[in-house]
């Protein structure tokens, strides 16, 4: 296949993508554009890169997923080239296309190729003629409620419901009988489109207590193919990513020679080129079926770059330029133990709810054996806007547990304030001892590790008696010392934490409830203090900015306000009929009208926020009152939503 020389390289992407990305391109000597939309304006992609343009608003419609405006952008910066990153277009055949119209060369493979594995209900079919051994289910055109019922009664429970185009656990929904299959139909297609731009399903038979395992293969202009080892991504949460290895410590080299086997055929069966990732879903006995074909780099190819000793966006630059594959089969081989985790902006304690705002300090670990993949610096803004994922955190060393261990620490030596995170989850997760056996499968997250994770990660009183402290002596100078006794209220969101300082200078005696602990602050330094805590010497990361105070320690981070001089609440603080955004996003569904009649917990709005929806509930029976939203609006956190009258016997009670 001819290929034509490129020179400057547009990345078609932002965040830590985009980071990762452009620092592979500069490597391999090329020159660089970033593309950005107003929100990204001070992004940290955007002063990485040799030139960037802005494409347009936040919104991905108009900004990073608009075709026409990356092709002009190419066209004004006389960029030759175009990587699309991983996610947003990177498996779009028609924007593929649109860059080979152009003249323009795609960092990827061809637009017939991404067509046909794009599309789950198209792939599968064609797996399936390619003797690809699959999950049963149903991948067929017809799209109507009546034939999808039957099928999946025919398939049976339980089942798991798939957007045909897309990925990420988006348009996904697992069901246990046929009564459930309607609701899930409609909440999935309307995710689908939402998400993809179809809403096309596909049904499969749930393989419960499986391993997700994924096998990362490249092939070159000229047909030469080969896998790279596997990857085991089986710890999911809602069908997103928690937690990636590799290699699995399921696998071993007779399964991993199967398996890699099948995948190569399958990029072969597509006339694939370029660097790829074929999933499986392998039962309890080894059988192995095939999932889907992601025609990009994905999320987690770290841990196969860091046990193959490879940069895989470079193997996609060097296979569209024309170059062979630098390895053969026989060459590859794995070495050490990589594992990485996915930190993102979202709070635990309140069912994961995306988070968004400022980060008000960023200090990732530095050690060696820890890679930290990340597009957020200091002062950089979470926008409700895109994915809430702030950075991944990847351990590699000579094996398993040196990895686990050596992550763990690497967690608690990163620092991320101003937001909650899912860091503390993510240290539970890797110290339950079904991951330390290695014996975790998709089943691994359930209710009951969900419960232990938030009482894990839950605020200590310890952690209260530090960020008074702090504040404290912020407040009042700390080498000067503070007015004592001093009593404080702060707040974490959930609970008013009632503190009382005394003591002398710099030292401090604080109550909270029954607890006491002895303080003593030996240094506060830019964002970091030195504290003697109930007698041991201690580290901590902390901001101040005004009433409010982000800390971590120990691997755990909370921020607090100080709400001592904060009036009151009322009694109607709950349950009073009005239904507020509890996070910034897009009114995606309204599910009542002014003047019904609804009950307790019944949904009202549905609101889109970094690629989840969230339902907003009655909190009390009544009648409809007002609907201050439209669908389609961009509301804010804490915005009216809904206006409830509740029932006589609700107001009287609330």
């Amino acid at each position: 296949m001819p290929t034509t020389p490129f020179h400057k390289v547009l990345v078609a992407n932002r965040g830590e993508i985009a980071v990762r990305v452009l620092r592979s391109i500069h490597s391999a000597g090329y020159r660089s554009v970033a593309v950005y939309s107003t929100a990204d304006s001070n992004a940290p992609h955007v002063a990485l890169a040799d030139e960037a343009m802005c494409i347009g608003p936040p919104q991905v419609g108009a900004s990073y997923l608009n075709m026409q405006a990356l092709l002009d952008a190419a066209r004004t910066t006389g960029a030759d080239a175009i990587h699309p990153g991983y996610g947003f277009l990177s498996e779009n055949a028609d924007f593929a296309a649109a860059c080979a119209e152009a003249g323009i060369t795609f960092i990827g493979p061809s637009a017939e190729a991404i067509a046909l594995m794009g599309n789950k209900r198209v792939t599968k079919a064609h797996m399936v003629e390619a003797g690809v051994p699959c999950i049963p289910g149903y991948q067929g055109a017809d799209q109507s409620d009546a034939v999808l019922m039957a099928e999946a009664e025919r398939i049976g429970f339980p089942l798991m419901i798939k957007a045909a185009a897309g990925g990420g656990g988006r348009g996904m929904r697992l069901v246990d009988d046929l009564d459930k299959v309607p609701s899930a139909l409609a909440s999935a297609r309307n995710e689908a489109k939402s998400a993809f731009g179809s809403d096309e399903l596909i049904l499969e038979k749930a393989i419960i207590n499986g391993r997700h395992i994924e096998i990362q293969v490249a092939a070159d202009l000229a047909g030469n193919t080969l896998h790279l080892g596997e990857r085991d991504c089986s710890i999911q949460r809602r069908h997103q990513k928690v937690v990636e290895e590799a290699p699995s410590p399921f696998v071993d080299a007779a399964l991993r020679a199967e398996i890699g086997a099948v995948a190569v055929n399958a990029a072969k069966a597509c006339g694939y080129h370029g660097v790829g990732t074929v999933e499986f879903l392998v039962d309890e006995d080894r059988a192995f079926y095939f999932l889907e074909m992601n025609t990009r780099l994905q999320v987690e190819h770290p841990v196969t770059e860091l046990v193959t000793g490879t940069d895989l966006v470079d193997w996609q630059l060097r296979i569209v330029a024309g170059e062979p594959l630098a390895l053969r089969q026989e060459d590859v081989t794995l070495s050490g133990h990589a594992i990485e985790v996915r930190l993102y902006a979202e709070d635990p304690a309140q069912g994961f709810m995306p988070q968004t705002g400022t980060v008000q300090h960023w200090a990732p670990s530095s050690d060696t054996g820890v890679r930290i993949d990340s597009g957020i610096v200091s002062g950089s803004e979470v926008s409700p806007y895109y994915d809430p994922m702030l950075a991944k955190v990847i351990a590699y060393r000579s094996n398993r547990q040196e990895a686990r261990r050596r992550l763990l620490r690497a967690l608690g030596e990163t620092h991320v304030l101003g937001s909650a995170t899912n860091k503390g989850f993510l240290a539970h997760v890797l110290e339950d001892d079904r991951f330390v056996q290695g014996a975790a499968t998709t089943a691994f997250i359930n209710d009951k590790t969900l419960e232990a994770a938030a009482r894990a990660v839950s605020i200590s009183p310890s952690m209260v008696a530090c960020a008074a402290v702090l504040m404290t002596c912020g407040t009042a100078g700390w080498t000067n010392g503070a007015p004592i006794p001093r009593r404080l209220v702060l707040n974490d969101g959930e609970t008013d934490w009632a503190v009382t300082l005394s003591g002398r200078g710099n030292a401090f005696s604080v109550q909270i409830g029954e607890v006491q602990h002895e303080v003593e602050v030996l240094d506060m330094a830019g964002s970091e203090a030195s504290l003697i805590f109930d007698g041991i010497r201690q580290r901590m990361a902390f901001v101040l900015n005004g009433d409010d105070i982000h800390l971590s320690r120990a691997g755990q981070s909370i921020s607090l306000h100080d709400i001592t001089y904060a009036p009151v609440a009322g009694d109607d603080a709950e349950g009073n009929g009005q239904i507020i955004a509890q996070t910034e996003g897009l009114v995606v569904g309204i599910a009542v009208a002014e003047g019904v009649q609804v009950d307790k917990g019944d949904t009202l709005v549905t609101v889109e926020a970094m690629k989840m929806e969230h339902h907003h509930v009655a909190d009390g029976s009544g009648r409809v009152r007002a609907i201050s939203v439209a669908d389609g609006d961009q509301v804010k956190k804490g915005q009216m939503l809904v206006e409830l009258e509740l029932d006589a016997t609700q107001e009287a009670t609330s």
